[in-house]
């Protein structure tokens, strides 16, 4: 299957882990050497109507992502520490 790399960057992320929703891709990793995908990108949210920045990047290997599908790309993705404690807040 093909897709257009501007294609990638509409879709929502779902880590199939946990069924948290990272983001959607921003950016992603090119090796030039044999013009691959390497990983995606998904920026931090932004911290105090972005006053402050934004907080740390997601970065989604290549050989994480189990399905690309039409509106949504599913990991399997080990969310760093504050991300999963920031969603299990959430759900409570």
């Amino acid at each position: 299957m093909f897709c257009r790399a501007n294609d990638l960057r509409c879709k929502d992320v779902v880590n199939v882990k946990n069924g948290c929703r990272l983001g959607c891709v921003c950016d992603f990793e090119i090796d030039m050497s044999c013009a691959k995908v390497v990983s995606l990108i998904i920026y931090g949210k932004w911290r105090l109507f972005g006053l402050l920045g934004r907080g740390k990047d997601c970065v989604i290997r290549w050989s994480d992502i189990q399905i690309i599908g039409e509106d949504t790309i599913l990991v399997n993705f080990d969310a760093p520490a504050d991300r999963s404690r920031r969603s299990a807040r959430n759900r409570r």
